[in-house]
């Protein structure tokens, strides 16, 4: 029986690794694969394999959001990825990228959907991973205070501001007290989601970088917002899907499939917008309200890695090797996959 939602703990990893992992500031081990590559000299054969796929959801949510977790829905992933000898997807739930990205290191998964600040970060650390499409651009961060605290991001220093450390909010924040000038006057702590909100709601910070879902719930909830990071043209972050090179030595067509499905996904999210805002909002367990004040269909885009994506992954990349959050550079083009 196929089960798109599994979710599964990963095992206490040794701390050095974790520590690494979740801070991003030492070099990730080697990984072992996850599976292992047919010999090209042996004949061609249908393969069948279970596809062990990564997610972010702070509700251990059973889909993802976004492209691929609307055509799962739809019945419309399987099916296709069959015709490659994937039998099966298992999805696993994450709380933030880093935690996935232990699970990668570990052989866990396969490919992981997740912001492009962890994988990014993955990549540079040494982890065999290929980058074969891009679910979102231009994610949305939103910088949210105590009630009756800051007015102002200048205001905040000598505070504590609370967001995932490893994530595209974390990237964001970061960024936007440079640009401040006042990066060194406040102390960015590390909080999950929740925690954060709860944090915030207790007055235990001052203020947290929120993700979708997070920042327009807490808006509506009368914190204040000082800042966005689509106001900042090179802050938004972008949702990518990774693949392990062991994983695509088996399945070498699946970037080109998997791209078909998610553009076939996002004419279909264009369609019905309403449906997916629906959809998102069970998933999420959000409202469609603050779902629709989260992102815009137009954040979905057909193409496998637009322009526009490339741009914003290359700003984040040499964000990260410039504050020491990446060991070292590397090229887009030899991460990502080209397409047929």
């Amino acid at each position: 029986m196929t089960n798109f939602g599994i979710q599964k703990s990963i095992p206490q990893l040794p701390s050095v690794i974790a520590s690494f992992l979740l801070l991003l500031t030492t070099a990730c081990s080697s990984s072992q694969p996850v599976s292992q590559a047919e010999s090209n000299r042996n004949p061609p054969e249908v393969k069948t394999s279970t596809l062990r796929l990564g997610i972010i959801s702070s509700k251990s949510a059973k889909l993802p959001t976004g492209p691929i977790g609307w055509a799962m829905h739809q019945g419309k992933l399987l099916p296709e990825l069959q015709k490659l000898g994937i039998k099966e997807v298992q999805t696993f739930s994450f709380p933030n990228g880093p935690n996935l990205n232990e699970a990668l290191v570990t052989g866990e998964l396969d490919m992981g959907i997740y912001g492009d600040t962890p994988a990014i970060v993955a990549r540079a650390n040494g982890l065999p991973t290929r980058l074969i499409s891009q679910e979102q651009v231009g994610t949305n961060a939103w910088l949210v205070t105590r009630k009756n605290g800051a007015h102002s991001v200048a205001e905040l220093k000598g505070q504590k501001v609370a967001t995932s450390k490893g994530s595209y909010m974390h990237r964001y924040v970061i960024g936007l007290l440079q640009k401040s000038g006042v990066v060194d006057q406040v102390k960015v702590v590390h909080l999950l989601p929740n925690e954060a909100q709860a944090a915030l709601e207790r007055g235990d910070v001052a203020a947290i970088a929120a993700p979708t879902g997070t920042g327009p719930l807490l808006q509506s909830k009368g914190f204040p917002v000082i800042d966005e990071a689509i106001k900042h043209p090179d802050l938004p972050g972008t949702s990518v899907t990774i693949a392990t090179e062991a994983f695509l030595a088996q399945h070498p067509d699946l970037p080109q499939k998997w791209n078909q499905i998610k553009q076939a996904a996002v004419k279909s999210i264009k369609a019905d917008p309403e449906g997916y805002y629906k959809f998102h909002a069970q998933v999420s367990g959000y409202s469609v309200n603050v779902v629709k004040a989260s992102l815009s269909i137009e954040q979905f885009p057909e193409e496998p890695i637009p322009a526009k994506g490339i741009q914003l992954l290359q700003g984040t990349k040499q964000f990260l090797i410039s504050q020491k959050l990446a060991k070292s550079d590397f090229e887009l083009k030899d991460w990502i996959v080209a397409q047929k």
